[in-house]
């Protein structure tokens, strides 16, 4: 038993594993099957994989469940179109529950609201999948705990222990006091105007909001009781979802939303606990994002200025050779880290077209910038993937690099089949997929010390060097650590984790791969 745990202290603690350890057995168990891909998707559907944190909240629901929940709510289709409206339904317009009697019905919706045979929609991939959000976006409406429980729900089932949520509380009531506040081109001025307008009283209401969803989500997954739901364990923390798409007030007002959300000025607004800072979204392609571009960079520049400690993540480089001007693919990434204090890039496919790629790449590395990865999302919005992905460039010059699902429901994905792509089309082996996994907590938001002195190569903290995740009692030093941090114990979690798989799963793995080769023909 003292082999076992030493074995397993030794992985925990050492960026290289011991030729004999529970990690390295792994390891080389999974270079065994790479090209079997049956075997690898069970390996790495019980493979642990840290946390999510590019993760649209609505675009992570299944168009099974937004039909469902349309249908229960009486909401209407029209069936040319395939968008949804509320009821009652004057003809054309369908009831969407007609769908469960009519298989025709019910596939189209499928296909509208997401990638599903995207290639015989008459779009492009990158078109049809914006296209879906405003086509269910009725079945939305008061479902945010529905949704927060069914993403909960398939991140437990994929072995995470942590998601960061792009949501937007209280969106719609922002957006009206952004129109009635109107644009100026003084941001403090602006800023002023909108707090005196209501903001910090319409930031109240959507914190509330927020907490009365957490408590909707908490009870459809039973939890706190026998009968609980695994997703109860998945830690939920939120990014305010800013639409980069819209007016210049609007944008502005988001921004500050964000920021006032995520504990800007505390005399202003009560910092909601699970809102941990904001983020971009939308097409970069579009006109205004790409016409905007400049003034929103300035906006979070005077923003981070003022408020420093607010944690900003944006959408950058989501673009490709050919959808926009070759001057429009160069400088997004940069601008996001250099003018707007971005601690994280979601996507950057477009690395390479920066102007400077490789000073820019040394950059990230130095000052730590991660880089969300989204295969999936690439390969259908983009069509970038295998070796024209910069996965691998990130990789080389030591950007932190973590793998996320972006919209699992409408690519119709889910964190094991990021991980697939990772190893089938990037080539990624076992140790650098369980870096990525310990990336994606060392970056999260979510508050507290690190339980690794060092992020990069994951030397843990002297306080728990000599104890072993999982096991118990643990030294007085470490148990302070976690006691006084969240992601410590997100981390120590995860960790706990790894050691079981490897220990157990991976062992029960390999043990019918080493009979197989022992077994004799019959004589």
């Amino acid at each position: 038993m003292f082999c076992v745990i030493a074995a397993a202290a030794s992985a925990a603690n050492a960026a290289t594993p011991a030729a004999s350890s529970a990690e390295a057995r792994t390891a080389r168990y999974f270079d065994s099957i790479r090209n079997n891909p049956n075997l690898l998707l069970v390996f790495l559907r019980a493979m642990p994989k840290g946390g999510d944190l590019h993760n649209h909240l609505s675009g992570s629901i299944y168009a099974e469940s937004f039909i469902n929940w349309a249908a229960a709510a009486g909401d209407c289709v029209d069936p040319k179109t395939i968008n949804l409206s509320p009821g009652p339904c004057e003809p054309p317009l369908l009831p969407v529950a007609d769908g469960f009697s009519d298989p025709g019905l019910y596939a189209k919706m499928i296909d509208a609201f997401s990638m599903r045979n995207w290639q015989y929609s008459g779009q492009s991939g990158h078109d049809h999948f914006f296209d879906t959000f405003g086509k269910y976006s009725q079945a939305e409406l008061g479902t945010t705990d529905k949704m927060l429980a069914e993403t909960a729900a398939r991140a437990a089932s994929q072995h995470e222990v942590y998601q960061e949520l792009m949501h937007s509380p209280g969106g719609r009531e922002v957006d009206v006091l952004a129109k009635s506040v109107g644009w100026d081109d003084d941001f403090g001025r602006l800023e002023q105007k909108l707090i005196a307008a209501g903001l910090p009283k319409v930031l109240a209401a959507a914190s509330s909001e927020l907490r009365a969803d957490e408590a909707g989500r908490d009870k459809i997954l039973h939890c706190g009781t026998p009968q609980a739901d695994p997703g109860c364990q998945i830690e939920q923390r939120f990014l305010y979802q800013v639409a980069r798409g819209r007016a210049r007030e609007d944008v502005f007002t988001e921004i500050l939303a964000g920021f006032l959300l995520s504990g800007a000025d505390p005399s202003l607004v009560a910092p909601d606990p699970h809102m941990l800072g904001l983020n971009l979204v939308m097409p970069e392609d579009w006109y205004v994002p790409m016409k905007d571009f400049p003034v929103q960079m300035q906006m979070l520049a005077y923003l981070h200025e003022r408020y420093p400690k607010v944690h900003i993540t944006l959408h950058a480089g989501e673009l490709a050779q050919g959808l926009v001007p070759p001057d429009g693919l160069r400088f997004h990434i940069r601008n996001s880290v250099e003018i707007a204090h971005a601690e994280r890039i979601g996507h950057g496919v477009d690395m390479m077209n920066e102007t400077n790629p490789e000073e820019l790449l040394h950059e990230m590395a130095a000052r730590n910038i991660m880089v969300e990865i989204c295969l999936t999302s690439n390969d259908v919005i983009l069509g970038v993937s295998g070796p024209q992905h910069p996965l691998s460039q990130y990789i080389r010059v030591g950007v932190p690099v973590a793998l996320a699902t972006d919209d699992e429901g409408v690519a119709r994905s889910d964190m094991t089949h990021e991980y697939l792509r990772g190893a089938q089309d990037q080539k990624l082996d076992y140790l650098q997929l369980k870096k990525m996994a310990r990336t994606s907590l060392e970056h999260a938001f979510v508050p507290g010390a690190s339980l690794w002195r060092d992020g990069k190569n994951f030397v843990i903290v002297s306080e728990c060097a000599k104890d072993v995740p999982g096991a118990k009692p643990r030294s007085v030093g470490c148990d302070e650590l976690l006691q006084s941090s969240e992601k410590a114990q997100l981390q120590w979690k995860l960790e706990g984790e790894f050691v079981k798989f490897e220990q157990q799963e991976a062992a029960m793995m390999v043990a019918p791969a080493a009979n197989t080769r022992m077994a004799k023909p019959a004589q």
